[in-house]
């Protein structure tokens, strides 16, 4: 999931578009922006601007339609007021998307702004642009608010001469017709790489389609039509056409109690410059994005006793009337299964999934009250849940999940190879409706969980003994990861011998997710700020975390550039794995690789179709032994990190256990590095798009990573680590021996591993040459002698060898090294 951030620009005076998305005022119909604002206008009265035969719609400002103009109605009550716009993909042109990125399809959201409206000198209403990243709410003497407002000048997009006024409804008209018509980056695409992707817009092929008022919303159609630039490999696109959704949403008068974010928990936040937080400086300051939970007033006393409640608005989410029939009740199950993590905050029936009332004619899927889950005909094979939320305080207002159709594609994929040896309903090139409905749902609770603010929670897993994945009795009960919201799929560690149902083979929403909802949701009443809430949120996770594992949170966050993917050394924050020993369930993963790749052509054949299936099947299945690759690797020169507040005992940062990390080089040797031939399926290579290459390159870049990120990790790790560490010199030693196994006997290499051998040397090599290696950094001495050592190993070994391709490569590579470590000498 990702978020879109807030681009908005301040309109310039220019004759093209600028990168940022600025308007061509000199090719718009009509007015442009800086025309406007300069224009001399004289106010007319009221029912000689809105004649009688307008078509008037009534919503926080009353829109009226005269002829192709739209002009707005503003009452001086909604002047000031924050006003949010959401741009949607509402139809995109037929076979086209976005390259590089999966946006561009119906529903897809494409641009967000806050907004206001205020009247200026000169008869005019400006169009202010609204950012919210600083806080300050001291406003006493020492404090920075008043001087932070009095430097909060916003933007203004642009102004709009007073048509009329009605003094009557006490409101203002103005006309925006040709804002709304202009390419600019509120209404239509507001993210700088799409717009970098368009030349200009048609001013003659554009226009307004549709305007449509409810009470709190307003939802703008409009349809541009863009000139496309030069691809790199030359020639121009032809245009494109979309047809743009703008959603303008009044921001609610009453602020939601904000809550403030905390890294042992995984919440989605917004992030604000705090002049408070620090009295002699600055700090970072995060509230959580969380949808308002409230008890109804006359239910706050049970509320505040411990009795459940219903909530006063609960969440709901309806299914896209155009997903197919036969897998709604499994979406609306996905949806309906966190009420009981919402129950452990107090409120029962808080979230419930509907189906669209299409026979409502009032009802539609562009309205942003309501949240939907939108079925998109994609060949994507993703799902994704994101929100629209307040900046001012995180407030959810609504979701529009995105449901790709080839998403089915991906899970009986993962199904197939992670579950075939455990569960024969994997073994068919079509899964019943049954088992994909079920697959289904657990794909839906785990978007619906991004929906209700929480991130992914790449540490789950690894709380879970890998003993208790085989106990048939335990896992059945618990499940096999106490997180929806990590990535781990089905339960691949189990064995055909423990016969395993399907409650210990899905995932399911667990007790680290029902926390979590209780933390983020839970009312505390007797708190009236943020900041007096901190103090009872700290002690709550105080008490949870030390209650038990299995609420531990394992960032999805990189903790460099606290930004998504992760690119942590923490070995329990991956994802795709299970249990807390990678050695072992990798193990227990591949002995059941082994019991379906033989069967995969067997399994997944159907009458009058080709091999690709089993070709898929067999890329999804070298995938997964990848992955255990990594999760192995993470291991090496590992790193536990563990946020803490002074009451929690330990350290932060721990290294990972020394026999663990060379438990792990020892599963590479035997596991990745000794060849693996029970990959090499030379009938399937003659029947699908195949081979074995897949496995050489996952066996040269684990290689590399060794030599050149982790040997420097464990450098540094010896110095921050004494006598505790995994060494780098321990590591390039063991390395040796599994890469070099045939050296001692002189055994007769294959040719898979003189490939192996001779990306090893180069990669020593590369570590010797001072362009690539640091002079005053350890790695280049241990290399260098490590490299001597080889050398004489393989010149010593070609002695012995008899002439042949065994002898010519150990010359070969004994040279390489020769010349390596004396370059002037050759």
């Amino acid at each position: 999931m990702g978020t879109l951030l807030f681009y908005i620009t301040p309109v310039k005076a220019q004759n093209k578009p600028s990168a940022s998305g600025d308007i061509d005022t000199s090719k718009t119909k009509g007015l442009g922006l800086l025309a406007a604002a300069k224009a001399a206008t004289t106010i007319k009265p009221y029912k000689e601007v809105v004649p009688a035969s307008a078509k008037t719609m009534k919503s926080f400002i009353t829109v009226h339609q005269v002829a192709d103009r739209y002009l707005f109605e503003i009452p001086d009550s909604m002047l000031k007021r924050d006003i949010l716009i959401v741009s949607r993909v509402d139809k995109n042109p037929a076979g086209f998307t976005i390259p590089l990125v999966d946006i561009g399809y119906a529903g897809d959201e494409v641009g967000k702004a806050v907004i206001s409206f205020e009247k200026i000198p000169g008869d005019k209403i400006a169009l202010r642009s609204l950012v919210f990243n600083e806080l300050s709410n001291d406003t006493s003497q020492n404090g920075m608010a008043r001087s932070l407002s009095g430097r909060d000048f916003q933007s203004i997009l642009g102004t709009f001469p007073v048509k009329a006024v009605n003094k009557d409804a006490k409101s203002t008209v103005i006309d925006l017709t040709d804002f709304i018509n202009a390419d600019n980056s509120v209404i239509s695409f507001g993210i700088p790489f799409i717009r970098n992707l368009l030349a200009n817009l048609i001013v003659d092929r554009s226009y307004i389609d549709d305007v449509h008022a409810y009470p709190n919303n307003i939802e703008i159609k409009a349809v541009k039509t863009y000139n496309m630039k030069p691809t790199p490999i030359g020639g121009t696109p032809p245009p494109i056409s979309y047809e743009f959704n703008s959603s303008l949403v009044l921001l609610p008068s009453l602020l939601m109690k904000p809550r403030l974010a905390d890294p042992r928990i995984g919440f989605f936040s917004n992030s604000y410059v705090d002049f408070d937080a620090n009295p002699h400086g600055v700090a970072t300051t995060k509230y959580i994005m969380r949808w308002r939970m409230e008890p109804r007033a006359e239910d706050m006393e049970k509320y505040k006793r411990g009795e459940l409640v219903e909530p006063k608005k609960p969440i709901v989410i309806y299914i896209d009337p155009a997903t197919p029939k036969k897998w709604v009740p499994y979406l609306i199950q996905g949806i309906n299964d966190w009420q009981a993590a919402f129950e452990k905050a107090g409120f029962k029936d808080a979230i419930i999934g509907k189906i669209a009332p299409v026979s409502d004619s009032t009802w539609s899927l562009e309205d942003a009250r309501h949240s939907v889950l939108v079925y998109k005909p994609s060949d994507v094979p993703n799902a994704s849940g994101p929100n629209i939320n307040d900046p001012r305080t995180g407030e959810i207002l609504e979701t529009h999940i995105n449901w790709y159709h080839s998403v089915m594609t991906l899970v009986q994929n993962w199904y197939t190879i992670q579950a075939g040896a455990i569960d024969p309903r994997a073994r068919h090139a079509d899964l019943d409706d049954e088992l994909m409905g079920e697959l289904i749902r657990f794909v839906s609770s785990h978007e619906i969980g991004h929906t209700l603010g929480l991130m992914h929670n790449f540490g789950a897993s690894s709380t879970v003994p890998v003993a208790n994945l085989r106990n048939k009795a335990w896992v059945e009960a618990h499940g096999h990861t106490p997180s929806i919201m990590d990535y781990a799929r089905f339960n691949y560690v189990a064995q055909p011998e423990d016969h395993i149902s399907e409650k210990g083979i899905f995932p399911r929403i667990g007790d680290y997710d029902k926390w979590a909802i209780e933390w983020g949701y839970k009312l505390i009443p007797e708190a009236k700020t943020a900041q007096e809430e901190k103090p009872i949120l700290n002690k709550w996770l105080v008490n949870k975390l030390a209650s038990g594992k299995q609420y531990f949170y394992g960032s999805q966050l990189d903790p460099i550039t606290n930004d998504f993917p992760i690119n942590s050394t923490d070995p329990r924050d991956q994802s795709e794995d299970l249990g807390d020993d990678a050695m072992l369930a990798s193990a227990y993963g591949i002995k059941n690789l082994k019991r379906v790749e033989p069967h995969l052509i067997e399994w997944l054949q159907k009458p009058g179709e080709n091999y690709d299936r089993a070709g898929d099947a067999y890329t999804e299945l070298v995938n997964e032994y990848t992955r255990f690759m990594g999760h192995v690797l993470r291991n090496i020169g590992g790193i536990y990190e563990t946020p803490k507040t002074v009451e929690q005992p330990g350290t932060e940062y721990e290294l990972e256990d020394k026999v663990k990390q060379e438990r792990a080089m020892a599963f590479l040797n035997q596991q990745l590095f000794t060849t693996p031939y029970w990959l090499m399926d030379n009938k399937l290579y003659q029947l699908s798009k195949t081979g074995f290459t897949m496995v050489t390159k996952v066996q040269k870049k684990v290689l590399l990573t060794l030599l050149t990120t982790k040997l420097p990790l464990l450098l540094s790790e010896e110095e921050n680590f004494p006598g505790k560490a995994y060494t780098a010199t321990a590591m390039l030693q063991d390395l040796h021996r599994g890469i070099f196994a045939e050296l001692p006997p002189n055994k007769p290499v294959s040719a898979y591993r003189r490939d192996l051998q001779k990306t090893y040397v180069e990669g020593l090599i590369a570590l010797l040459d001072p362009k690539t290696t640091a002079t005053d950094n350890d790695a280049l001495s241990i290399a260098k002698a490590h490299a001597k050592m080889l050398e004489a190993e393989l010149r010593k070994a070609a002695a012995r060898t008899p002439r042949g391709i065994t002898h010519d490569h150990f010359v070969d590579l004994s040279e390489r090294l020769e010349l390596a470590l004396h370059p002037k000498s050759v």
